[in-house]
């Protein structure tokens, strides 16, 4: 079976664990907007609920700008290293990969004297610099992936990564079989799931305005992928209601796609309820979310669940597609609904049901809330990371700074 960590919250403090995370591509200090942006918010979430937890924690970034500092004090109280590989600047997905080799360089200097007790790579392309400068200093290793590609090069670096790491931490079930199929030992494979900020997404605080008809929000990038096309598709089946999308980027590539989803809206005699919000900051998502009857989360495939964490730790029922973190997250029946991917006329009887009763509305938002709060705050994802790393060190016989 695959492993599920399960941490027990109290007040007491873990056994303490000096972690380097390394996020090549997503600084921590970024942690709104952009390609990154879920990711780099993962990052911060996790580095600061881990501090909290007594462990010690410095996030290594690729310096992407020249006056970036080398090393920045965060307030949550862990340390950002912007390490220098590759030009200051932004690069493109393509011409990242060419730089690990002098970002592992680096680690591996920086290290050579003192390292961590557990090197924690978030996605491939830092998982291949992070595994270049621990083989040289025998340093225990976790891997994260955030999602498998589909293209061949980085599908193939996934396979060796996925049997190189000493701990892989999928982020759902579907993530975690797909990588032992690729190969990756059972024994040393774990589901640790995202998480949400259960302090910052509340039932109560302020809604976002919104008339008087019932609304059905969705929150993710704006690209194919995200599914809102399937809303879209059911909109003609469900009088009345408008639909929100909250895109997370603002790139040439979403502007294409909002160009699309309006075109299909104007085709299906619905575009006078679309509506298409933008990128929104961290204060403005809790308010959307508050407003919305019901939140849709509709991709073809979802290695996070993000959007349906923030939504039911509002409060707010979900529909989601049965597909990646969604069947890990969303209890059929009790805290939403899953259905099939693309099935329009599916979602909209099921949004149907729900808009014609507040009743079951409230139940199953509440029934979201406390599942989120119980299952995904922060703290508990801290303790099951740090759960990870301690076996992590474990295996590859070297003890962490508590026990050593």
């Amino acid at each position: 079976m695959v492993r599920q960590p399960v941490g027990v919250i109290s007040g007491a403090v873990d056994e303490s664990v000096n972690v380097a995370m390394i996020s090549a591509q997503a600084s921590p200090l970024v942690s709104t907007g952009g390609d990154g942006g879920e990711l780099s918010s993962h990052v911060a979430d996790l580095s600061a609920a881990l501090v909290r937890r007594g462990h010690r924690v410095t996030v290594y970034t690729r310096r992407d700008d020249p006056e970036l500092p080398e090393c920045v004090e965060t307030p949550q109280g862990y340390n950002v290293i912007h390490v220098p590989a590759g030009p200051p600047a932004h690069l493109t997905a393509d011409a990242l990969l060419p730089v690990m080799g002098p970002f592992a360089q680096y680690l591996s200097a920086r290290w050579a004297s003192g390292g961590p007790d557990i090197a924690h790579a978030h996605f491939w392309t830092s998982g291949i610099a992070t595994e270049l400068a621990a083989r040289q200093l025998g340093l225990s290793t976790v891997l994260t992936f955030h999602g498998l590609g589909t293209d061949q090069v980085r599908r193939r670096l996934e396979f060796k990564l996925a049997r190189t790491a000493t701990e892989v931490s999928a982020s759902c079930t579907a993530e975690a079989f797909e990588l032992i199929r690729m190969g990756r030992p059972r024994r040393c494979t774990s589901v640790i799931p995202s998480g949400v900020d259960v302090d910052v997404f509340t039932p109560d605080g302020p809604r976002a305005p919104r008339g008087e008809a019932p609304r059905i929000v969705s929150l993710g990038k704006l690209l194919p992928c995200s599914g809102f096309d399937t809303v879209i598709r059911a909109m003609p089946f469900i009088p009345d209601a408008e639909f929100l999308i909250v895109g997370e980027s603002d790139t040439a590539e979403s502007e294409a796609e909002v160009s699309r989803l309006r075109d299909l809206a104007r085709q299906l005699g619905v575009a006078d309820r679309l509506r298409v919000h933008g990128p929104a900051d961290g204060t403005a998502i809790p308010a959307l979310l508050r407003s919305a009857d019901v939140v849709a989360a509709t991709p073809a495939s979802d290695s996070s669940g993000v959007a349906a964490l923030k939504a039911m730790a509002c409060g707010v029922p979900v529909l989601a597609s049965a597909a990646g973190a969604l069947v890990d997250i969303v209890v059929d029946d009790v805290t939403g609904y899953l259905v099939e991917h693309h099935q329009p006329r599916q979602l909209a009887s099921m949004v149907n049901s729900l808009l014609r009763d507040s009743f079951l509305r409230s139940s199953l938002g509440g029934a979201g809330r406390d599942r989120a709060v119980a299952r995904y705050g922060w703290d508990r994802i801290a303790v099951d990371h740090a759960r990870l790393y301690r076996a992590s060190a474990s295996a590859a016989g070297r003890p962490t700074a508590a026990t050593g």
